[in-house]
């Protein structure tokens, strides 16, 4: 009884891990704006990367890895006096990345869970992780989708675990992120599909700046081009007699 107690703590926080948001978090830190307000409206490094700022993207790139990464590894590391071994470090992974998806510290309105996801298998199975990771950049490579990416390193992780390595209690946690990836991504399906999806490294048709100065700018620009106009207006007419 007491086991289960400690697994169902440690499934707890590894969702409440996953719950932190790093796009919002890192873009408020930065001065930028809200990723859920421009382009794709996904908080991931993907769309964060569409506001310009690289060190942003990369920043929430790498600690979406690392919420995924270091609930799956403490539990390993430290788990077994307390019966939690592969079984509950790759739920507890599992929930990490729901909490990505659905994060309760940000009114349910996650992203699409790919650099969580990466980390979790990177920390079950780093060979796996790296597998899965390599198939990802080979893809992104070729087609400059990012999501297309991702739909096929969702689609390979559970074949991999399966033809290369052992089918044990990880694989239904795999499998279940993958079918939640494809999931999220079904948006993504459809404007490959019509040929309207982004590519990489594609500005957002939106600007990604501070609010406050998009909304100065807007009030220094309009009373001038009025002052302008009203100036034109109202020269002297010169008559002939």
């Amino acid at each position: 009884m007491q086991a289960v107690l400690y697994q169902a703590l440690a499934i707890l926080a590894g969702y409440l891990i996953g719950s932190l948001s790093f796009a919002v978090i890192i873009s408020r830190v930065m001065g930028l704006s809200d990723p859920r307000s421009y382009g794709s409206g996904n908080p991931g490094a993907t769309n964060v990367l569409r506001s310009g700022n690289k060190a942003a993207a990369i920043l929430t790139l790498l600690f979406d890895a690392l919420k995924g990464y270091v609930p799956v590894v403490l539990v390993l590391k430290f788990g077994a006096p307390f019966d939690m071994e592969e079984g509950t470090a790759a739920m507890v992974g599992l929930a990490a990345f729901i909490g990505h998806l659905w994060p309760v510290f940000f009114r349910f309105e996650g992203g699409k869970g790919v650099a969580t996801a990466a980390g979790v298998l990177l920390a079950i199975n780093p060979w796996l992780g790296l597998s899965v990771l390599l198939t990802w950049i080979v893809v992104a490579f070729l087609s400059r989708y990012s999501s297309l990416a991702s739909l096929a390193a969702a689609v390979c992780a559970p074949l991999f675990q399966m033809l290369i390595w052992d089918v044990g209690p990880e694989l239904l946690a795999i499998g279940l992120m993958s079918l939640l990836l494809i999931w999220r991504h079904s948006a993504n399906i459809k404007k490959l599909m019509a040929g309207t999806e982004s590519k990489l490294g594609q500005k957002a048709s939106a600007a990604a700046h501070p609010a406050k100065g998009d909304k100065a700018a807007k009030a220094t620009s309009t009373p001038s081009s009025k002052k302008h106009g009203n100036t034109s207006s109202t020269k002297p007419k010169h008559h002939s007699k």
